[in-house]
């Protein structure tokens, strides 16, 4: 083509706070750009991040909204979606990429209106379990913006089959995706190098994401290996129940890391033995997934729709949700067995090539221009 692709990225979520979701466009943007396609991205911005991302458009200040056991922090400005829509068609994409299209009004914005240059708008679903919008939002106004849409990505069977129930359509899955090399860079720290088995749990401190089950699995298994040590990553507030159990069962050897850099959390992972997730739900993929395999970590994860479809027990074990004895025996088992934590490491990091960003980002491209294609022969999006 003799002008580049030009694509808008849109992300409902602060890019001052570090998640899936703006992680995943960021991702998406410098892959994008190195493919020869010319990529923006707009987003609410709560700090100034966008001095080390030269493509950022901040629009606006995002507030926290509770959602899903977690809280998320969007834009409710209407005045900033009509900003947007106008960057847009001054710019003239040809590509609008929304990423979670009914999270925020950003997001929504972009579907509200026509837009005059009548670009592709292309969503991607990331969400699972736990989001209540599409219960909330009447199902009539959700299928008018969701008819504004040329093409629909999920990044899972998972996410796919949430979203489906409630708005039937055909799907494209591509997954998250992952810098697989990154990580042979980062250096472990030393501190943490001794005779001890270190087992990681990354993650915010979410009850979701269930660190008490660990602590207590991580309690009852340091009686009979005092060898090991729990490093727990992550920012947010510890919840009451965790707190009483370290304070009550005081077991010696967790090492709290708190709210860490991307470049600091590649080196714990590069200093654990084994990678723990004993998350309760509402994973659509399982991101932290993927980068404990391309770390050669062995796995023991929840049996949750959105980990298994990554992983496999060539790469690590499941446990039943909210099962701190299970989670023991799981944990049990490759502490005991040197040999299967480094084969299941081996598969893990062999199986994470699959999700590397060049790979990922062709199939996103490959999206656009099928969309492009189709639309250019005249099959047009129904009009409103």
């Amino acid at each position: 083509m003799n002008q580049p692709l030009k694509v808008a990225l849109v992300s409902p979520y602060d890019f001052a706070s570090p998640g899936g979701v703006t992680t995943h466009i960021q991702n998406l943007s410098v892959n994008l750009e190195q493919k020869g396609v010319f990529t923006r991205i707009f987003a609410p911005v709560s700090a100034s991040p966008h001095n080390s991302i030269p493509n950022l458009t901040p629009m606006g200040t995002p507030v926290p909204v509770p959602i899903g056991g977690s809280v998320a922090r969007i834009s409710l400005s209407v005045w900033l979606a009509d900003r947007l829509r106008k960057s847009i068609e001054t710019e003239n994409f040809d590509i609008v990429h929304v990423h979670e299209p009914f999270a925020g009004a950003l997001t929504l914005g972009v579907l509200s209106k026509r837009l005059r240059n009548k670009p592709v708008i292309v969503a991607t679903f990331h969400s699972f379990e736990g989001s209540s919008l599409y219960q909330i939002v009447p199902n009539k106004l959700l299928q008018k913006y969701f008819r504004k849409l040329d093409g629909r990505i999920a990044v899972s069977s998972s996410a796919k089959s949430y979203v489906s129930k409630y708005l039937p359509a055909d799907y494209d899955i591509i997954p998250n995706g992952i810098d697989i090399d990154e990580i042979l860079e980062a250096t472990p720290y030393q501190n943490l190098l001794d005779d001890k088995i270190n087992i990681l749990f990354v993650g915010r401190l979410e009850k979701r994401k269930g660190l008490k089950y660990l602590l207590t699995s991580f309690c009852d298994l340091k009686w009979k290996f005092p060898n090991i040590r729990l490093i727990i990553v992550g920012a947010g507030k510890m919840d009451i129940e965790s707190q009483r159990i370290l304070g009550e069962r005081n077991p010696g050897d967790v090492f709290m890391a708190g709210p860490v850099t991307h470049e600091e959390k590649l080196k714990y992972f590069k200093t654990a033995d084994i990678f723990c997730t004993p998350a309760t739900g509402q994973e659509s993929f399982g991101i932290v997934l993927l980068e404990a395999m391309s770390a050669g970590l062995p796995i023991v994860a929840s049996r949750i729709d959105g980990y298994q479809s990554v992983l496999d027990e060539k790469e690590g074990l499941f446990a039943n949700v909210k099962d701190p004895n299970d989670l023991s025996e799981k944990l049990s088992r490759l502490i005991n067995d040197k040999n299967m934590r480094m084969q299941m490491g081996k598969n893990g990091r062999e199986k994470s090539q699959l999700f590397s960003w060049p790979i990922v980002t062709e199939k996103i491209l490959g999206h656009y221009l099928s969309l492009t294609s189709v639309l250019n022969t005249g099959h047009l999006r129904p009009t409103d």
